[in-house]
């Protein structure tokens, strides 16, 4: 269930004047917590945390991500997966020779201090397209247990891999639909009952093709 009460805060706004355990996206000046993003904020909550409504992707180990290989050597591909720094894959992830530009879905077994990522799990992916959202929204675009990514790939009919770091791949059924219905989230990804309004908005847009 979601918190009800949030609060909107932009960088350096005051978050709470309360001793909390410290989350993301804030700092203490003089004892108490400012927000270093412009993002939401929930009062009630024993954290003092942000959650921001934009920012750039850096790779956590574990996370899933979709990348785009750019080079090789003798040792493996460097990857593209909109971090600061490109990440890498040992040589072995196939059999045959991976052209410059196949799509991706990997694993982050580790990070640096550069942030610089090491694959592993990795899944080619030909054909379909890939889109880019915001980082921050892919946890709604995912849902609960994988909530949200069902109804999207049931509503559509679509192959759907969603990255942490905001890449989307996605091929077969109706990826035009997909594609809307995702853009939608990230817009009203603060409010509540989400997963529910898509459903919704597919059920309605397949209604509308079967007419056609």
């Amino acid at each position: 269930m979601e918190k009800t009460q949030k609060k909107l805060v932009v960088p350096g706004e005051l978050v709470t004047t309360e001793r909390k355990k410290l989350g993301n996206h804030v700092f203490v000046d003089q004892g108490n917590v400012y927000s270093d993003v412009l993002g939401f904020t929930y009062p009630d909550s024993d954290i003092a945390s942000v959650v921001p409504l934009a920012g750039n992707y850096l790779p956590q180990r574990g996370d899933i991500v979709v990348g785009v290989i750019l080079d090789q050597n003798h040792a493996g591909y460097h990857v593209d997966i909109g971090s600061v720094a490109v990440s890498f894959v040992r040589r072995d992830i196939s059999r045959q020779d991976v052209k410059v530009g196949t799509v991706l879905s990997a694993r982050v077994m580790d990070v640096d201090e550069m942030n610089e990522a090491d694959l592993d799990d990795v899944r080619l992916m030909f054909g379909g397209s890939v889109m880019q959202v915001s980082p921050v929204k892919i946890p709604r675009i995912i849902g609960k247990q994988g909530s949200m990514l069902h109804v999207l790939k049931d509503g559509t009919e679509s192959i759907i891999v969603a990255g942490r770091n905001g890449r989307i791949w996605m091929k077969n059924g109706n990826t035009a639909l997909a594609k809307k219905a995702i853009r939608k989230i990230e817009e009203i990804a603060h409010l509540s009952n989400v997963t529910q309004t898509i459903e919704t908005y597919l059920q309605k847009e397949n209604k509308k093709t079967v007419k056609e």
